[in-house]
């Protein structure tokens, strides 16, 4: 039987990283292996269009990814949506990806259960799946997704009919299916560090050394809960 030459899986890791920690640090490097993917673009948000403004500016939260990643050679930083006036949308990030890398990868976008849940709220979400991947990952209060939870009826439709359980899947098409992965869940979250250092508590390993440096160097968060 001839051999199936797969597409080279590249991920896709939005957020706010307000601020990034180990949490994120560490199910971006279990992905790497679990899914297998090339390489992990780490996408800070500018102004979120479903979330309250990030406590530190847009600037700060990119430069504190840049220094949590700086010793990963597969993890880089895109600053394409700090850089983007006006509000964040996904899609708009993915529609130039796609543009950019063509159908000879596969992008992997990945979010957090409590993400995914309601992702129909999402700008143009439906599009999604022709531009991606979605790998779905734990997130602290959340467990692992399944057709069998109390899922918004759209999301449940998509999530039966293009959910897949071999991770080999992913590189047979460039975009449509959802993949959960199984990944160790850190209970390390930004609200919770936020928290300790607008009360004066220690966050140390929370989060990467030199963030921290950067975070007490730029009295970011003091007194914002």
């Amino acid at each position: 039987m001839e051999a199936i030459d797969k597409l080279p899986l590249i991920g896709i890791y939005g957020g706010t990283f307000d601020p990034i920690h180990y949490g994120h640090l560490r199910i971006a490097e279990e992905l790497l292996d679990v899914v297998g993917l090339k390489r992990i673009v780490f996408v800070p948000s500018g102004a979120p269009r479903l979330r309250a403004v990030p406590a530190a500016s847009r600037n700060h939260r990119a430069a504190m990814v840049r220094l949590a990643i700086q010793d990963n050679r597969l993890f880089s930083l895109d600053e394409r949506e700090v850089n983007r006036p006006g509000v964040s949308t996904t899609v708009h990030s993915l529609r130039e990806y796609k543009c950019e890398l063509g159908d000879n990868s596969a992008l992997c976008f990945i979010l957090g259960v409590d993400a995914f849940v309601k992702i129909h709220q999402w700008a143009e979400w439906r599009e999604l799946f022709s531009l991606c991947h979605l790998i779905i990952v734990a997130r602290p209060g959340y467990t692992a997704i399944n057709e069998d939870q109390n899922l918004p009826t759209e999301i449940r439709k998509e999530f039966i009919s293009r959910g897949v359980m071999n991770v080999s899947d992913l590189g047979l098409q460039s975009c449509g299916f959802i993949y959960t992965a199984r990944t160790s869940l850190l209970e390390i979250s930004a609200s919770h560090i936020r928290s300790l250092i607008n009360t004066g508590k220690s966050i140390r390993y929370l989060l990467p050394d030199d963030v921290s440096e950067y975070i007490k160097s730029n009295c970011l968060y003091a007194g914002k809960p």
